[in-house]
């Protein structure tokens, strides 16, 4: 088992020395600073598991130091120690990040416990995460709606490729559900209990994109004051998700390429490789062939991502899933938006399932939304409620209620609820229930209007 390493900050030598021998018998690894400058600069050096500070020192004090320190490392434990005019302060600690004070003078057995109850405590965090990892394995696993052949084929290759290692290439229009089936097959992997990182490559500037999946060494390029592991190492004996694969700059694909094959990383400014454990899922919304075609994604690479490729249906090709889709999504919304029953008309329902749906089920999924939205206090959701959208619509038919503008949803919500308190002369009780919602809920969203600045006169 990896030994746990405590950083103690303490400008009384005498006590400093104690401290390091006692924690060190205890089997500790212990660094030791004698200010808080210094165990700044012992952090940016290297990570630890806990900070042991005392609160008053000379230019840092301890407060400030366990504010910095979880700036560089958000998780990073810290215990206060501090004399006994000076509790106050010492609960200024905790409530800025610090786990536990102790009061001078201690005993050696009173620091070693408090040591020990911070790191059984992290050991119950953990297995806490892992505990609700489990419950979003399971409700991951009952996200993926359908009864159609088409779904049911891609749940099938979840299955099989859950319990291989094999890198996973899945493809799919945007909206269709590609992250979902990355989860779904790391959460039924086991690795489920391992890191799951995912990584957008369409978001990474290009002058940061080795560094973001390799990692580097402190001062290998301008703004790296530090050494940090990129997404390989971070995933170690779990998943990476590289979500839009295709938009990874070419003269980085043989470095990928390099590193599943080999399975071994090695940091920008360094020349020492790094094993790595990792099970690699990709995704694209392209035609990849295309790509590969006009030169801009390495065919070798394609067939190493593509061993066990997955293909998710747009909606359209699955038309039978959509009323699954629709229950679940009015399930799903009703502790948001608070109400008992809703159902859609049986002409809306048809008109849906003519639609082609070229954003899949997002895109259903947000009109849905909508749709609730208009529908306010109504139990049941009428062509009235539900505006189609015209882009992309492959009938070449004319949409059915086509809004004049398109705007956030949060946003119509906003202009709903000032409608409902126009209509009702800010009754709010009454707008509530034109609504549909509890009066607590209105405002709840009044008083977030207003601390945003947007109430209407």
């Amino acid at each position: 088992m990896e030994k746990q390493e405590i950083l103690v900050v303490d400008d009384d030598q005498h006590l400093r020395m104690v401290l390091h021998q006692t924690l060190e018998a205890s089997g500790y690894l212990v660094q030791i600073a004698e200010s808080g400058e210094e165990a700044l600069s012992v952090l940016k050096e290297r990570p630890v598991d806990l900070i042991v500070t005392d609160l008053m020192m000379p230019g840092i004090k301890g407060t400030e130091l366990i504010k910095k320190a979880r700036e560089i490392y958000p998780e990073l434990g810290a215990i206060v120690i501090t004399a006994y005019g000076t509790i106050e302060r010492a609960v200024e600690a905790m409530q800025n990040g610090a786990f536990d004070f102790i009061t001078k003078p201690f005993s050696i057995s009173q620091i070693e416990s408090r040591v020990q109850r911070y790191f059984e405590y992290q050991k119950l965090r953990k297995e806490n995460q892992t505990l609700k990892q489990k419950i979003q394995k399971y409700q991951i696993d009952t996200k993926i709606i359908g009864e159609s052949h088409a779904i049911k084929e891609v749940l099938n290759y979840i299955d099989i490729a859950a319990n291989s290692d094999a890198t996973v290439f899945i493809r799919g229009e945007s909206g269709t559900g590609k992250e979902l089936v990355a989860q779904a097959i790391h959460d039924r992997s086991n690795r489920a209990d391992k890191p799951f990182r995912k990584i957008n490559c369409a978001a990474i500037p290009e002058t940061l994109f080795e560094s973001t999946l390799f990692g580097h060494e402190k001062g290998s390029f301008s703004g790296a004051y530090r050494q940090q592991k990129g997404i390989f190492e971070e995933s170690n004996e779990g998943t990476i998700l590289l979500d839009e694969i295709s938009e990874i700059p070419y003269a980085l694909q043989a470095k990928l390429l390099r590193v599943l094959q080999e399975m071994k990383v090695t940091r920008v400014g360094s020349t020492v490789e790094i094993p790595v454990d990792v099970r690699v899922i990709a995704t694209t919304n392209r035609d990849i062939d295309e790509l590969i075609n006009s030169s801009k994604f390495r065919e070798d690479l394609f067939f190493r991502l593509n061993v066990f490729p997955i293909t998710i249906p747009p909606l359209r090709e699955r038309k039978e899933d959509i009323p699954l889709l629709i229950d679940h999504f009015l399930e799903s919304f009703k502790a948001k938006y608070h109400y008992q029953k809703k159902k859609l008309d049986s002409g809306l329902m048809q008109k849906i399932l003519n639609y082609d749906w070229p954003g899949n089920v997002r895109q259903l999924k947000h009109m849905i939304e909508r749709a609730l939205l208009f529908s306010g206090k109504e139990e049941v959701i009428t062509e009235k409620h539900f505006r189609f959208e015209e882009e992309g619509n492959r009938n070449g038919s004319k949409s059915q209620t086509i809004p004049d503008e398109v705007i956030p949803l949060a946003e119509m919500e906003r202009r709903m609820i000032f409608a409902a308190l126009r209509k009702t002369d800010n009754h709010r009780t009454k707008a509530a229930e034109l609504l549909g919602i509890t009066v607590r809920t209105l405002r709840n969203k009044l008083n977030e209007y207003e601390q945003k600045g947007l109430m209407e006169g």
